[in-house]
């Protein structure tokens, strides 16, 4: 895949950049990594900039992102409450635990959005929760712009920093999203034996 897309970029060039940058937040295996160091890379020997290079990068993130954002209003809480209250018996899930998640959500959200946006896979999923909670659309656009500037700033000038040696940085960054997908398997173990726990704690006292 990454010959593909250091191919697509130099045919294409900033659109190339825009158009696989969206792609990757509509579909996360694809590499931002990749495609953001290899465009800061391509300005030290083409006629492409850091600066357009960032430019059409967020351009692509943030309709990616709005896509994600669509699908996640379309389902919105109300379809996933009923969808809950038909087959949650078999996750042994409640409507009480969805109303839950999505105050927590409306509490955190723009923040969590704005973090997210630096963290390898939940940058471009976190944007699905933001619209099936109807988070107002122009904060979440300028908390989205905002957590993509900083990481495409950072892997584009980096980038373009190291030259010839930016597969280095796509290695570095390997290590980063491992670690990161890592962290979020043990934190959705943790969770799901916490709920584990109290569901049998709340079964044992309907019994006694």
């Amino acid at each position: 895949m990454e010959n593909w897309i250091t191919d697509f970029m130099e045919q294409f060039g900033y659109f190339g950049v825009f158009l696989l940058i969206a792609l990757e937040n509509v579909f996360p295996p694809i590499p931002s990594e990749v495609i953001l160091t290899f465009g800061g890379f391509m300005t030290t020997y083409t006629s492409m900039t850091p600066v357009g290079v960032i430019v059409f990068s967020t351009l692509g993130s943030v309709l990616g992102a709005v896509i994600l954002y669509g699908i996640g209003y379309l389902v919105n809480v109300d379809r996933l409450e009923g969808w809950i209250e038909r087959y949650g018996r078999f996750l042994r899930l409640k409507k009480e635990d969805i109303r839950r998640a999505d105050a927590w959500f409306d509490r955190y959200g723009y923040w969590t959005v704005l973090f997210c946006r630096m963290i390898p896979l939940i940058r471009s999923l976190i944007s699905i929760p933001a619209g099936m909670s109807k988070m107002k659309f122009g904060l979440f656009l300028l908390f989205t712009t905002i957590g993509t500037l900083i990481w495409n700033v950072a892997l584009v000038l980096l980038g373009a920093a190291v030259g010839g040696s930016w597969e280095e940085i796509v290695a570095f960054m390997d290590v980063y999203s491992n670690i990161a997908y890592a962290v979020i398997a043990l934190g959705i173990l943790f969770v799901g034996v916490l709920w584990l726990r109290r569901r049998k704690s709340g079964a044992r006292e309907h019994q006694n």
